[in-house]
């Protein structure tokens, strides 16, 4: 089992809680850096919200399977 794997069955049922965890230190990372590298973060903050399945969903753009 890879470290992936372990990290996705800690978060699953709490995907609410991780996604907080994304946010907070890609706001953390911000600050930090002045903004400076502020797509860079979004960029990583969104890769691994698709990894680990935490990205709130619309309704009109459903998960795909």
């Amino acid at each position: 089992m890879s470290l992936k794997d372990k990290i996705k069955g800690m978060l699953k049922g709490r995907e609410g809680m991780a996604d907080k965890g994304i946010d907070k230190g890609g706001d953390y990372i911000d600050e930090r850096t002045g903004n400076k590298y502020r797509s860079q973060v979004d960029t990583g903050q969104d890769k691994l919200r698709d990894e680990f399945g935490t990205r709130p969903q619309d309704r009109d753009n459903p998960p795909q399977v």
